[in-house]
């Protein structure tokens, strides 16, 4: 496999890790947006959240917590960010399921994404209609 996360996992390529256990490995981000900005990914490999399995997910994200609890304690952060993208049009550069978490502090001038707004409230309800319906 020519996975650049997987060849991270089996130290193919050297990484600065802050936590591993059996199904997660974590480590710094080599460009990071503040000091401390990580990476979770599940070991066994999987695209992205889509097609991930929900054992492998819960692994994830409960070890992604409990680095982001570390990480909170640790640093003495004022907030953090979770940014998991999903495809290459949202930003996924890696195909391997990931997580950012990334440490925030009151003055450190990252910026949010602009919000746009629904033109009606009828539009609103169309697109959680649509979303309802691709539950069934």
């Amino acid at each position: 496999m020519d996975c650049l996360f997987c060849k991270i996992i089996t130290k193919e390529i050297p990484s600065t890790s802050v936590y591993e256990d059996e199904d997660v490995y974590a480590f710094l981000d080599i460009h990071p947006n503040n000091p401390g900005h990580a990476l979770v990914v599940p070991k066994k490999h999987c695209q992205g959240f889509l097609d991930c399995d929900p054992s492998t997910v819960t692994k994830w994200i409960l070890a992604t917590q409990k680095i982001a609890q570390a990480m909170s304690k640790g640093l003495a952060l004022e907030g953090l960010n979770l940014q998991q993208n999903e495809g290459e049009v949202a930003g996924q550069i890696i195909r391997h399921l990931h997580i950012h978490i990334i440490p925030r502090y009151a003055n450190d001038k990252l910026k949010h994404w602009p919000g746009k707004a629904y033109a009606t409230p009828q539009e609103a309800e169309m697109i959680a209609k649509k979303i309802r319906e691709g539950m069934d």
